[in-house]
């Protein structure tokens, strides 16, 4: 038996011919990346792809059989593309400029004919021009120099200095360089993280490397400094390239919560309940039954959210640490949007930090006091959102790596110069010194609202965040609070990853069985009553 293991690397463009049979472990969180991957089967003629899903949990099961369902039924994702990426345009004109003399309006033009940049603002277009120009001046400082020069009285432009096309073809590209950080503790490396992990990371996190738990303290470049932690870990464990749930296959999960929720509180027999999830979700008579049983412990012990209701659960746990838990299932970038913006509001009127944690399936606030979570939460709107995030990002080690990266694609920060090649720690350390840089120059700098757009908007979904929030002022959505003593049924995975993080994996098994036995003994207490 030939078998080949991969990461997401094998799903595109790869044409083996022989390959009989795709095997995902866990979901592939969208429609598309499930076809993708299966697509790599049955490429000989007249063999279809096969593919198999392994589920690793209850959420998983629910997740792979909506995606089932969406797949067969030829339900495709919507495609999000990012619109008038200013880094990439300045490194579009620059190209353009080495060709030889342009007429600045012709070129703005010529760029509004490509899709992404057809409502491109003049504005917005002029700001590149200045920034490439070296109109600002005290950019030299940081040894960043005029590229193109520019005659707005003629209306034209073109590149600047012998080793312009040297210079563009050494660097041109938008795939940013990542690396691994190096973690210290006490002057002594204990091991590395990824790059994008330490993104995630704020002052007094703590995560679990190598088995045991540290706090994150602070980080330059590619180093980071911790000292050793005997608390819970606050951050799980980094899951890689493991991508985000799309909206779209969030929306299905949740429009499939609220029928079961409808047939559950209608008395629907068990055998018409189970029929009825195996017909529309296609899958086998296990499945059918296990999600069945799913739903009913969460509806028996409190309340199944769904697109209608957002169930927002208050719950104190291990050392009394309370918890305000978001069953908001619109996948891990809108949830980062959301997350951030009430954790925000909560620092400026309680002047205290809190603990997020986030995931596909919703998000939770923590702290050793008690949070005002729903009243931050109601304090958000679709027009404020975007103000809010903007702030929340602000001192962010998120905001100075993508600014790092706008940067280089800008050719702000050139990776290669004269045969030399420039880490992505050195990298990193002049990404923040010029970041602090231009801020003091213009706050709205081209380059750093194009950081802050590609944050809150292909790090984190804005967009859908918006749309939540506008179904809750429509009256479309509606917030129910419930307290528990116990994590439901829907919370448990998000709740539990802290602690499972410490635990080995025979320990995980038994802690997942005591809480659930927990759970049904509750039910039982509540059918007593």
């Amino acid at each position: 038996l030939k078998v080949v293991v991969s990461s997401t690397s094998l799903e595109l463009g790869i044409d083996i011919g022989y390959i009989d049979l795709v095997i995902l472990i866990s979901s592939p969180k969208s429609v598309s990346r499930a076809l993708q991957r299966i697509g790599r089967s049955g490429h000989q003629l007249h063999e279809k792809s096969k593919g198999r899903m392994i589920v690793v949990n209850r959420d998983d099961l629910v997740e792979c059989s909506l995606i089932l369902k969406n797949a067969m039924e030829g339900k495709i994702d919507r495609i999000n593309i990012p619109h008038n990426c200013l880094d990439v345009l300045a490194q579009h004109i620059y190209g353009i400029a080495i060709e030889g003399r342009q007429n600045i309006k012709h070129i703005y033009h010529v760029v509004r004919q490509a899709m992404p940049y057809h409502n491109l603002a003049w504005e917005d277009y002029e700001e590149v021009l200045r920034y490439l120009a070296g109109e600002y001046s005290r950019l030299e400082q940081r040894y960043v120099y005029a590229k193109i020069w520019l005659d707005w009285d003629a209306n034209t432009f073109g590149k600047r200095g012998k080793l312009a096309r040297v210079l563009y073809s050494t660097n041109v590209g938008t795939i940013a360089d990542r690396s691994h950080a190096k973690v210290k503790c006490n002057g002594q490396v204990i091991g590395s993280i990824d790059g994008d992990f330490m993104e995630r990371l704020h002052k007094g996190d703590t995560f679990v490397l190598g088995g045991r738990v540290y706090r994150f303290k602070y980080a330059r470049g590619m180093t980071v400094t911790v000292v050793p932690s005997g608390s819970t870990p606050t951050i799980p464990s980094w899951v890689s390239e493991q991508l985000p749930l799309s909206y779209d296959i969030g929306v299905s999960i949740q429009n499939f919560r609220a029928i079961m929720d409808w047939k559950l509180s209608t008395n629907v027999s068990e055998e018409d309940i189970i029929d009825y999830v195996r017909e529309y979700l296609y899958v086998d008579d296990y499945a059918a039954a296990s999600i069945y049983y799913y739903f009913l412990e969460q509806y028996l012990y409190s309340e199944i959210p769904s697109r209608n209701k957002l169930l927002v659960e208050y719950y104190t746990g291990f050392g009394g640490r309370k918890f305000v838990v978001f069953h908001c299932l619109y996948g891990r970038r809108v949830n980062d949007a959301l997350s951030r913006a009430v954790a925000y509001i909560i620092a400026q009127r309680y002047h205290r930090d809190v603990m997020i944690s986030i995931d596909d399936n919703g998000f939770y606030l923590s702290s050793d006091s008690k949070i005002g979570g729903v009243e931050a939460f109601e304090e958000l709107n679709s027009e404020n959102l975007r103000e809010i995030l903007v702030k929340s990002i602000d001192k962010t080690e998120t905001l100075a790596s993508r600014f790092r990266d706008c940067a280089n694609r800008s050719l702000m920060i050139l990776r290669r110069y004269k045969g030399r090649e420039k880490s992505v720690g050195k990298q990193q350390v002049t990404g923040k010194i010029l970041l602090n840089f231009v801020k003091e120059i213009d706050d709205h700098f081209a380059i750093l609202e194009e950081a802050r757009r590609e944050v809150i908007e292909d790090y984190m979904d804005i967009h859908h965040a918006k749309e939540v929030l506008r179904r809750i002022e429509e009256g479309k959505t509606v917030i129910s609070t419930i307290n528990t003593d116990i994590p439901t049924p829907f919370a448990f995975n998000l709740v539990s990853r802290g602690y499972l993080d410490v635990l080995k994996y025979e320990e995980r098994a038994e802690f997942i069985r005591r809480m659930h036995k927990a759970i049904l003994n509750k039910i039982r207490e509540k059918k007593k009553n």
